[in-house]
């Protein structure tokens, strides 16, 4: 479910000592080491709630003493929780703060613009689990909805759709190197399986089970991604429920 693993990313702007840790990651400590050596952290911010993110949290705060802000207070140290259109400013970037639920309630996103060398300004997203770098996220249902990520994911497509490819930096797996395409393959990939939950309840009846609902539309799932794939299809169904 984490694909390769979980990013960590570290920002700093040419020449400046201090740096931003963006989800700390699992709590490895040789993970966590490498954050430490990277220099002086100056902030340490949380995408969203989940431990493979978090986990790490208190060892990079104990270790470097900086202040963690994330959407949820429990993830915060030594700050105040991050609210969508706050503006940051620390390791010499700027990040705006993008409330973006779905995959989860708490979820974040943080937009990077920078000025490239020909002058032109280049914007970076970094978009935790909302949008992976390979794949589509899980919807952690109740926590988590189709339709706030449906409208997340078209905030985001809206925000990356600029004359120059808005990358996408994700919580798993490569580089997004066109954010505005992946959002909108998503937003017609989630159509699809909503499709494919309509034509199952007609085949299994109205009462199928979601076990019943999953083995028939996801008949391929390996054991180890077979929870991820309940959960989109109990997120589907409260979605289809909203919308008779």
């Amino acid at each position: 479910m984490t694909l390769e693993g979980t990013n960590t990313w570290v920002l700093r702007a040419p020449g400046h000592p201090g740096a931003v840790v963006v989800d700390p990651g699992p709590a490895l400590a040789e993970h966590v080491e490498r954050q430490v050596i990277t220099g002086p952290v100056e902030l340490v911010l949380i995408t969203h709630r989940h431990g493979d993110h978090t986990d790490a949290i208190d060892a990079l705060h104990d270790r470097t003493g900086a202040p963690v802000r994330a959407y949820a207070p429990e993830h915060c140290r030594e700050a105040e929780p991050l609210v969508g259109g706050e503006v940051l400013h620390a390791g010499g970037v700027q990040l705006q703060v993008i409330h973006a639920p779905g995959h989860t309630s708490d979820s974040l996103c943080f937009v990077l613009t920078e000025d490239t060398d020909d002058g032109a300004a280049k914007t970076l997203v970094l978009t935790g689990d909302t949008v992976l770098g390979r794949g589509t996220t899980m919807i952690d249902h109740p926590d988590g909805t189709l339709a706030d990520y449906l409208q997340t994911l078209e905030r985001l497509e809206v925000l990356a759709d600029s004359p120059g490819p808005t990358m996408g930096l994700p919580g798993h797996g490569p580089v997004i190197p066109n954010l505005a395409a992946t959002c909108r393959d998503l937003r017609a990939h989630r159509a699809d399986r909503l499709r494919e939950v309509r034509t199952a309840l007609g085949a299994l009846g109205t009462d199928a089970t979601v076990e019943q609902l999953t083995e028939h539309i996801y008949p391929d799932v390996p054991d180890g991604a077979r929870r991820a794939a309940e959960h989109s299809v109990r997120a589907q169904l409260a979605y289809l429920n909203d919308r008779p």
